[in-house]
């Protein structure tokens, strides 16, 4: 299944686990330049070698899976909604429904990857050292001038090390990484101030960028094309991400003390759940343009979002009866938020980016008002 830019592969606790495509290209590229390492490692055989860098690759993208998992459920435990876990060409991403709250809540679930990283580096060595001590750390430092190895060892000290590389390298503290995030934790913390923490850590995540591009030119210029491109690329993004984080920190101070609540409509247009699909088609969706309208129970919850497609299959399939709340999304959490919510909490929900709209609930779940892209819009221009 395919859903926005990604192919889910499975669900791990209910959480979607998803590839871009870009993920298939390096794991073409993670096989073939592994498969020569193992090759001579296993004693010149090829197809082995083949075989085991296939397992490596595998492993490796299950650890990534493993990290971002870390995150998930611990943001989970903050009452932060994981929309799902993508796997990309740069690794992987655990996408929250929310930025975290607090300094704590902050470090918490930005720590909670490398923790599962270490992990693994941590379970591999012992299991390694136990069965075959100072080979395996050989193995461990890529040395291919230890003679005959099993592939089951190979393979051990091949995950180790790469994760251990990417403990060291996601402690960096350059934000977007993980040790960046930890670092923002740690600046909010002292400063009690989020965006100052935000544009700090964003300077140092440029910073890094520029060091990991210039690391990247080194190795070109040194005739290693393929390390040098890929640091470089690289740099390009995560100075990206950063520099948005810059300009993030500086809306979030525009924005301080604004609520959902302030900038809401407070009369948005719903239709009761029990709404027929007959009766939204005619009285709704055939006198308006709109491609969806909010459902709201008898007592003024918000039920979730009626769709026009919905509709119209459902008339389609020969449902008229079938109800607004039958279609309504059950995934309708994506589309609210508390009204008392910060307006920054707002930037990149999911209703933002899929409706243009996030539906604003009490603390009951009554819906109080709409924010749609043009209210957030006009609440940072200059003139608000």
């Amino acid at each position: 299944m395919n859903t926005g830019s990604s192919i889910q592969l499975l669900r791990i606790f209910g959480i979607r686990i998803g590839v871009s495509v870009s993920w298939f290209v390096v794991l073409f590229v993670f096989i073939f330049y592994l498969s020569d390492t193992f090759r001579n490692q296993l004693g010149g055989s090829q197809s082995e070698g083949y075989v085991v860098a296939v397992a490596a690759a595998l492993l490796f993208f299950t650890s990534l899976v493993l990290h971002e998992l870390g995150h998930a459920l611990v943001a989970q435990r903050s009452g932060i909604e994981i929309t799902g876990i993508d796997l990309w060409f740069f690794g992987g991403l655990a996408k929250m429904s929310r930025d975290t709250k607090s300094p704590g809540e902050e470090f918490r679930v930005s720590a909670a990857g490398p923790a599962v990283t270490l992990v693994i580096v941590l379970v591999c060595t012992a299991i390694g050292v136990l069965a075959d001590g100072d080979r395996f750390f050989d193995l461990a430092v890529f040395d291919t001038s230890t003679g005959n190895e099993s592939a089951a060892m190979a393979l051990l000290a091949w995950l180790a090390a790469i994760n251990a590389l990417l403990f060291v390298f996601n402690l960096i503290p350059a934000f977007p990484l993980d040790g960046g995030r930890i670092f923002r934790s740690i600046l909010w913390k002292l400063t009690s101030n989020k965006a100052t923490a935000t544009r700090w850590a964003g300077y140092t995540g440029q910073f890094g960028a520029y060091a990991m591009g210039g690391f990247g030119l080194y190795l070109l210029l040194r005739g290693n094309p393929v390390n040098g491109l890929w640091f470089i690329v690289l740099a390009f993004f995560l100075g990206s991400a950063a520099r948005g984080a810059v300009v993030q920190s500086n809306v979030d101070e525009r924005l301080e003390g604004v609520t959902v609540g302030d900038v809401m409509d407070p009369h948005p247009y719903t239709i009761p759940a029990d709404t027929t699909v007959l009766e939204a088609a005619d009285r709704v969706f055939a006198a308006n343009d709109w491609p969806w309208v909010p459902v709201t129970e008898p007592d003024g919850r918000f039920a979730g979002v009626l769709h026009r497609e919905a509709v119209q299959h459902a008339l389609s399939s020969g449902q008229p009866a079938l109800t607004a709340r039958d279609l309504a999304r059950e995934d309708g959490w994506r589309w609210r938020i508390d009204m008392d919510e910060p307006l920054e909490a707002l930037i990149g929900t999911e209703g933002m980016r899929h409706l243009g709209a996030v539906f604003a609930v009490d603390a009951q779940g009554v819906l109080r008002g709409v924010v749609t892209v043009d209210q957030v819009r006009r609440a940072l221009s200059p003139a608000r």
